[in-house]
């Protein structure tokens, strides 16, 4: 970390909004202007509307996520934690991946922490749910997927094999939907190389605690999705609710119970907790209360966007919907990004702030090789689109959207291939503790049966001896 009497600019959080909001500073900024410093526990940005494509092995996992240094050049990147804020003396402690927390002074602050996965106190969840809010969930879930497929083939035991074949996947939005209809054909295809495995013999269970999927792109798409899914042989259950999942038995408000080794957790996020220390206005649901310039309330040095914010929708407050809030999706994070740069180039100068003001695009999402929705909406007229043309459009949308010309190409790459070569089924499973093998190798050898009395008798006798002694 460089020291400098340059005002610093600092950036918590190094995600979608972190990334292009600093890369918009940067960019704006003069030579010599400011420092600008991003902080964020990994040292890399993960581009989550990829993740389904990515646990399906559509997509190379490093071609998901974006290297902070390489494309920060300009900035200084810490992998660490903001853990306080002192607005008063303009202050944050950072607590790095080693070491001790320190204080680092800002003059301007960026917050932009994102969300979590939001959870609820259902017996057994921590222990047995999987997330899909980052990389290593969704390669965890490829490899667990894979895992319970060898299992399944390789056993004789009629209920280990139920277990391993049996998937539970809770929430419909997005990251449910695109997740269970990526895995479901991921499996399906990974089937075809197993003797004992048939898709037949493998449960997909969908459910979520509302009356509808896919609630972003309508109702009526969004029934097309769920009438899609069900003729996949996913099981669909709406207005239900988990109830208990202790031991990887998941009992659901509709009285179902299943056994199941695989319970992904999508339903729904919240924004970061630790925005709660921060000393920030905060909103009803946890979100950072911002003005329409994106400027957190009551302050003049402080920006937040994204996930973590909670950002008047002046389009949909025009349209009579006074409380309009913008939704948490990366099409309003990337704007958002851009006018929050603006804005503190502009704060940093004394220039007038510009109000952050979208209409909504639309929305698409993929449920799996040549399947999709589309909702495209075009001045006031909304095109539904579905099959293989949403499908399409949903790569071609998230292909552009994707930050850096390397890693466009890269995953638009990853697509071509893909077109003339089968799915890889291989599950890397053994990356989930990748020195056991080693350790069990290296570790001492137990001592012969002999020996062992042999050192327990001279023990003993050394006992006594001591005893005589004293």
């Amino acid at each position: 970390m460089s020291t400098t009497e340059r005002p610093r600019i600092l950036v918590v959080g190094g995600g979608y909004v972190g990334l292009y909001a600093a890369r918009r500073i940067l960019k704006k900024m003069r030579y010599g202007e400011a420092t600008v410093t991003v902080v964020d526990p990994r040292s890399y940005m993960t581009y989550q509307p990829f993740l389904p494509e990515a646990a399906a092995g559509s997509i190379s996992p490093r071609h998901v996520v974006v290297p902070l240094r390489r494309v920060l050049p300009k900035a200084e990147v810490l992998t660490g934690r903001v853990t306080t804020i002192d607005q008063d003396r303009k202050v944050a402690t950072i607590s790095p991946l080693v070491g001790e927390a320190y204080e680092l002074p800002f003059d301007y602050l960026v917050i932009a922490m994102g969300a979590v996965s939001r959870t609820f106190p259902i017996p057994g969840l921590a222990e047995n749910g999987i997330g899909m809010k980052g990389i290593e969930e969704a390669i965890g879930l490829r490899n667990h997927v894979l895992e319970q497929l060898d299992k399944a083939d390789s056993t004789t035991d009629e209920e280990v094999r139920r277990k391993a074949l049996t998937f539970v996947f809770v929430g419909g939005g997005f990251a449910g939907a695109e997740t269970v209809g990526e895995v479901e054909d991921m499996a399906r295809d990974a089937a075809k190389y197993y003797n004992n495995v048939k898709r037949e013999d493998m449960r997909f269970l969908l459910v979520d605690v509302a009356d509808k999927i896919l609630p972003e792109v309508g109702p009526k798409l969004g029934a097309y999705g769920k009438e899609h899914l069900e003729s996949r042989g996913v099981e669909v259950y709406l207005g239900t609710s988990t109830k208990s999942c202790v031991d990887g038995h998941v009992v659901l408000s509709n009285d179902l119970e299943v056994d199941s080794n695989t319970i992904v957790w999508t339903a729904g996020v919240k924004p970061n907790p630790a925005l709660s220390r921060f000393g920030l206005p905060l909103g009803p649901r946890g979100h950072v209360d911002t003005q329409a310039t994106l400027q957190v309330q009551g302050t003049d040095y402080i920006w937040a966007a994204g996930d973590n914010a909670q950002v008047p929708d002046l389009v949909g407050r025009k349209a009579g919907n006074e409380n309009a809030w913008c939704p948490p999706n990366a099409q309003h994070a990337l704007r958002q990004a851009k006018v929050l740069g603006d804005n503190v180039i502009a704060g940093m100068r004394g220039f007038p702030q510009k109000e952050y003001s979208h209409a909504n695009k639309g929305a698409v999402a993929g449920l799996g090789l040549h399947k999709g929705v589309a909702m495209i909406v075009v001045g006031k007229t909304k095109i539904k689109l579905k099959g293989r043309l949403a499908w399409y459009m949903h790569r071609a949308y998230h292909g552009m959207a994707m930050p850096t010309f390397n890693r466009k190409i890269r995953v638009f790459a990853d697509w071509t291939l893909g077109m003339f070569l089968k799915r890889e089924i291989t599950s890397l499973g053994a990356m989930e503790n990748p020195r056991e093998e080693f350790y069990e190798a290296a570790k001492p050898a137990p001592a012969p049966a002999a020996a062992a009395e042999d050192a327990e008798k001279k023990a003993k006798s050394g006992d006594k001896a001591e005893a005589k002694a004293s």
